[in-house]
């Protein structure tokens, strides 16, 4: 997944260089649970296909970034050429800058910056080529999860693409194992969103669906959705 990016030559990574070793690069330090995830997520979550859906040179808004990890793959790829993350959670935030200042190293001409911000607060006001909304809504109480899912699809510019992702509510098996996995995680009851309530909301939003993908690693099943808004240089 890591490549050369022939359109600017200062953003480049290693061929080589695997997810794990680019987490271990830029989460040296920090709670040793902290840096087991960010080091292995790559086992559970389609970290590469999620990369893969972004064009090469976007500027992306990542809604719910944690610590800052898909954005790090975006941007060593060459995905992006910059990465604006936000997300509820303040030490997740300070993780992500942490790592920010790390990425540099890997890749000098890295721009990424993260914010300590409630999705209710509001995003910010510009609109980016790609927005991802990646593992958030589960986190998210129902009555709030469309409005959580519409604003962030408000910020796609014309010919932009949304990136969504979540936890599938079945089968039973797998949607109990992730249950348990947020409960001893984050201490929370999670509340999954049918993926056909969020094709719809797409839908109403304005988006079009060009792919969806269904991904099952180990007992964690995924379900991908990529939409793309009318307009810009867009078929």
């Amino acid at each position: 997944m890591m490549t050369t990016t022939a359109s600017n030559p200062t953003q480049t990574v290693p061929a080589d260089l695997g997810a794990a070793e680019l987490a271990r690069r830029l989460y040296p330090d920090g709670p040793v649970l902290t840096r087991f995830i960010q080091r292995h997520r790559h086992r559970i979550c389609p970290l590469d296909l999620l990369v893969e859906q972004v064009p090469r040179g976007s500027r992306v808004l990542d809604v719910g970034c944690g610590g800052g990890l898909l954005a790090a793959h975006l941007v060593a790829s060459g995905r992006a050429q910059s990465v604006h993350g936000i997300d509820a959670s303040r030490p997740a935030i300070e993780i992500a800058q942490s790592m920010a200042g790390r990425l540099k190293d890997v890749v000098p001409a890295a721009r990424a910056h993260f914010e300590h911000r409630q999705v209710q607060d509001g995003l910010p006001d510009e609109e980016f080529d790609v927005v991802c909304l990646i593992d958030v809504l589960h986190h998210v109480p129902v009555e709030a999860q469309e409005k959580a899912f519409t604003d962030a699809a408000s910020r796609v510019g014309p010919g932009g693409v949304f990136l969504y992702k979540d936890m599938a509510d079945g089968p039973v098996w797998c949607s109990g194992m992730n249950r348990l996995h947020d409960l001893a995680m984050a201490r929370q009851w999670i509340r999954y969103v049918p993926i056909e309530r969020a094709e719809e909301w797409g839908d109403r939003a304005g988006l079009r669906l060009e792919r969806s993908e269904d991904v099952r690693m180990l007992w964690y099943a995924h379900e991908m959705r990529v939409f793309r808004r009318a307009g810009g240089d867009a078929a």
